[in-house]
């Protein structure tokens, strides 16, 4: 992927006939193998991601992400409106693949810097440490979703934990470091600056935003508290599980998003399904990275080489939950892309997963966490945030790589705080 510019998925697949080959597997062994790894990855994930598309476009197409942004200026105030966009982030990069949260939430960003007159980075740059964080922590992004299925890890759990390490995160790479950046001036063109025009009339109400961008996590968490509250096998518990199920709960929030951000004001049916089909067609090839690195897992246990790595791994001093930060961070700063370094750490640590002590859910945060380690060149996530801020390459290793590196280390540490009370 580096050296060669290869496509990440078919970098994937010609790494998979590789290994198989030099382990000495036949062709048909190997083939099969990647069929399955591939079958087993996205026959989970294709649902989620697709569903979690659809819903990120409805809530994007709807104005829901203005209206949350501008209730909590009006609630919290000038003075915290860094914390006001950090909020609007996280609720609004649920459901939002980070591509498209940051597509939409940087027009917003600079909108209120130029309101307020409040230097744009010291805006910006917590707000996309927010999007980051639920990037790389929370399902149904797809990285933790589908580590959180190789793992099978309670995706209730992961999301709960998630949040849990995920606002200590935020809070240091966002609002105290917020005054650091307020050094460098950003220079943005004037059509990254220009702001969608949705008047107040035609958004939907703070409530009902909030609501539709939430639900999600409100369904699926809803399962786990129910195991807590109620008996295994009582009928309430047995319908929280159903609609907590991760794909009912997405499908769930998609068909109310339909219905009251999009029927509701008047919006037909079919103009909604083909606004639908192009939300889904831009997820074609996080799906296939997503397959490619199923593969690969497959093929690793196939060879052997998963029960090696496990041996050899587990007979180290280091925290499981260490080592597959390391090896997430080493692959990401490797290749960029944190989805394919979180897939590909967790599939070299799997056999660590069972070993006695170690919480699926805690290894797949500090995976997570490990994949959005020091973005630099090879990230387009720094390219994009360099040409929408029209920063200097210098000033964008300063600000964006300073700020993903925090959240990767402070995310690690305080999974380890966490490991220490589940």
């Amino acid at each position: 992927i580096s050296l060669f510019k290869i496509d990440a998925f078919i970098a994937l697949i010609l790494v998979c006939l590789y290994v198989g080959f030099v382990m000495g597997l036949p062709l048909e062994s190997i083939v099969n193998g990647i069929q399955k790894g591939i079958g087993d990855t996205l026959g989970f994930l294709v649902l989620i991601l697709g569903f979690g598309a659809m819903l990120g476009k409805i809530v994007a197409k709807s104005g829901a992400a203005d209206r949350i942004t501008q209730s909590l200026i009006s609630l919290l105030g000038l003075r915290n409106v860094h914390i006001s966009v950090i909020l609007t982030a996280f609720i609004v990069g649920i459901p939002m693949f980070y591509n498209v949260g940051f597509v939409i939430m940087v027009p917003i960003v600079f909108s209120v810097a130029a309101s307020t007159g409040l230097p744009l980075l010291y805006v910006g740059v917590p707000m996309l440490s927010a999007l980051s964080v639920t990037h790389g922590y929370l399902p149904p992004h797809p990285s933790p979703t589908a580590i959180a299925g190789m793992f099978h890890a309670d995706m209730g759990k992961t999301m709960f934990y998630g949040i849990i390490v995920a606002i200590p995160t935020i809070l240091v790479a966002g609002p105290l470091l917020a005054p650091f950046y307020r050094r460098f001036k950003a220079t943005p063109l004037e059509e990254f600056v220009s702001k969608k025009d949705n008047a107040p009339a035609k958004m939907p109400s703070v409530f009902l935003s909030v609501l539709v961008a939430l639900m999600p996590v409100i369904l699926i968490g809803s399962a786990g508290l129910s195991n807590l509250i109620f008996e295994k096998e009582s009928l309430v518990n047995k319908i929280f599980q159903g609609i907590g199920n991760p794909v009912i709960a997405m499908l769930l929030s998609v068909f109310f998003a339909i219905v009251f951000l999009e029927l509701r004001r008047g919006e037909k049916m079919q103009k909604i399904m083909e606004s639908l089909v192009g939300s889904v067609s831009g997820i074609t090839m996080i799906l296939l990275v997503l397959a490619g690195t199923g593969a690969l897992k497959e093929v690793l246990i196939l060879s052997g080489i998963s029960d090696y790595l496990g041996k050899a791994l587990s007979e180290t001093a280091i925290s499981p939950l260490v080592m597959g930060w390391l090896i997430a961070a080493v692959i990401r700063v490797s290749i960029g892309s944190a989805t394919v370094a979180g897939l590909t750490a967790a599939g070299i640590v799997l056999p660590l997963v069972t070993g006695p002590g170690v919480t699926p859910e805690l290894m797949v945060l500090s995976i997570g966490a490990g994949s959005l380690m020091f973005s630099h060149v090879n990230d387009t996530g720094f390219w994009m945030f360099k040409e929408y801020f029209g920063l200097s390459v210098k000033d964008t290793f300063f600000t964006w790589t300073l700020m993903e590196t925090v959240v990767s280390l402070v995310g690690l540490a305080c999974v380890l705080l966490l490991d220490l009370v589940v």
